[in-house]
């Protein structure tokens, strides 16, 4: 993180008055029928990045309103404070929903300024169903393997193709985890969120949440405001578009962040050779999907696989360098050595079989989604004249909503004015969770105060070597600054650059952009998932 000292961006500062108060501390007795947990047990588990990492377990009800019920198991990390000053514990979550947290603790560890850092307990957990959590739902391995059918379904046969396949993965879930799904809830994960709270012994929590993090955080806030002591919100989910909706705002938000990549290519025309007409590159994109799609680059990469791929690029510019790489190499050298190479990078971890059942547990389960796929075909084509890049290939990956097995949960209204004040960050041109989802939370949140990356074009903004930003979070984390301005936004600064091409001495070897160490990663934040 590049600590310069900065001059905070052009809205007046106030301090957070009932944001200073004293450590966290032991939590009152527990409700009446409710177990107590259990206090953790916290063992080394460091790594060459962190080497004060510690690793705990927690056992909590799988069904909270039968507290003595079946019980569960979550994974927790921990980078303890240092500071004789504790501000008690920070909890953080990357998003997903269905990403592993575990890693993310470490990550805001480094990425804040060493004395903010050492002043929390900074908590990273694998929420229910998550990778080390037990159990970890696993509904259909191998079901994003290589080759698999084209997103756009051009013909029947490609739409009953991909129907046939998002139905299974439903069946699949509800086969093997019936007796669990109905428990796989956002709520639900708040709630195992209050538990981590009572374990480490603390009256109340702070709270970073990345994308979909967002809405978790916004949940545990309405259910427990009381317990919230400060929350930072990093790329907001629109709560009040959960979920069918949100996707078609998503289509249009991953449209413009293609056709951008699409202009950065066009002006890097010396490098990439493509031409210096965005349109006519964007035509010499789909020209390669057509014939991924008749042969698969290295057997593996089609025409769904090309799209998983340059999604990457739609979270975050960083990766348009190797991008632009391995598409020029295919349509000027009819070399797909780079393509396969990037998608195995990027876009291969959709795979990830465990993430994708929690994710779609979670969205599936949040909220009702149409049951009647005439509905989603016309949705999804009206969308499609608009959006042609994202429409189709989002479509698919939440079709096992139409086939879920589980009643749908009613999604929470997260209007709040209880909470002590917060902070929101949210970038203008942000694909992923569109800007206009970062105002609503803003309204919704009572008191909240809303920093915006002007232009910003990355989703997930913060510890990403933005000064302003950071700087932001930083003074926040430290002593409740929180700026307050007169518009919709109390504090603005200026986006990060955009990238420059690799030098001739990488070009041809370099395969690690930054994006991949940055939160949020994929799909709806999911880190090397899609999401």
């Amino acid at each position: 993180m590049n600590r310069r000292a900065v001059v905070m961006c052009g809205a007046v500062i106030v301090l957070a008055g009932t944001l200073t108060a004293a450590p966290a501390e032991a939590g009152a007795s527990p409700a009446a029928g409710k177990v107590r947990a259990a206090k953790l047990t916290w063992t080394k588990c460091g790594t060459d990045d962190t080497p004060t990492l510690q690793c705990a377990s927690l056992e909590v009800p799988l069904n909270h309103a039968k507290p003595h019920g079946r019980r569960i198991t979550l994974a927790l990390t921990r980078v303890p404070h240092t500071s004789t000053r504790f501000q008690g514990p920070l909890l953080v979550n990357p998003g997903g929903p269905g990403q592993s947290g575990l890693w993310l603790a470490g990550t805001v560890a480094s990425g804040l300024p060493e004395k903010v850092a050492a002043q929390y307990d900074i908590i990273g957990f694998d929420p229910r169903g998550v990778g080390s959590s037990k159990p970890a739902l696993d509904c259909k391995p191998g079901y994003f393997a290589p080759t698999r059918p084209a997103y756009v379904p051009s013909d029947p046969a490609i739409e009953k193709a991909n129907l046939a396949r998002a139905k299974s993965f439903a069946d699949a879930c509800g086969e093997k985890y019936a007796d669990v799904l109905p428990y796989i809830s956002t709520i639900s994960a708040a709630k195992d969120m209050d538990s981590i709270r009572e374990a480490v012994g603390a009256k109340k929590i702070n709270y970073l949440g990345y994308s979909g993090g967002t809405y978790l955080g916004a949940v545990y806030g309405k259910l427990f405001p009381q317990r919230m002591r400060r929350m930072v919100l990093d790329s907001m989910v629109d709560p009040t578009t959960a979920w069918y909706d949100f996707n078609f705002t998503q289509d249009s938000g991953m449209e413009e962040r293609f056709k951008a990549l699409m202009a950065w290519i066009a002006k890097y025309n010396a490098t990439y050779e493509l031409g210096t007409d965005p349109a006519a590159i964007e035509a010499k994109w789909y020209a390669m999907r057509a014939g991924l799609a008749r042969k698969p680059a290295g057997g593996k990469v089609g025409a769904s696989e090309l799209d998983d791929t340059f999604l990457a690029g739609g979270y975050g510019n960083d990766a348009w360098p190797y991008l632009a790489r391995a598409f020029a190499a295919y349509v000027n050298d009819k070399s797909a050595d780079h393509l396969v190479k990037e998608y195995e990078f990027y876009a291969e971890q959709t795979g990830s079989s465990n993430a994708y059942s929690i994710y779609t547990a979670i969205e599936c389960g949040d909220a009702a989604w149409p049951r009647d796929w005439n509905q989603w075909r016309k949705d999804n084509w009206a969308m499609y004249k608009k959006a042609p890049f994202y429409t189709w290939s989002n479509a698919w990956f939440n079709a096992p909503c139409a086939f879920w097995p589980t009643k749908p949960h009613k999604p929470m209204n997260v209007a709040n004015a209880e909470l002590p004040p917060l902070l929101l960050f949210q970038a203008t041109n942000d694909g992923a969770t569109p800007y206009e989802g970062g105002v609503t939370v803003h309204r919704l949140l009572k008191g909240s105060s809303l920093v915006v990356e002007q232009g910003g074009e990355n989703h997930t903004i913060t510890l990403r070597g933005n000064a302003c930003l950071d700087e932001h979070l930083a003074s926040y984390l430290s002593d409740g600054t929180v700026p307050r301005g007169m518009g919709v936004a109390d504090a603005v600064c200026q986006k990060t650059p955009d990238p420059k091409p690799l030098s001739t001495a990488n070009s041809s070897t370099a395969t690690a952009p930054p994006a991949a160490t940055a939160v949020g990663g994929t799909r709806h934040g999911m880190h090397g998932l899609r999401g």
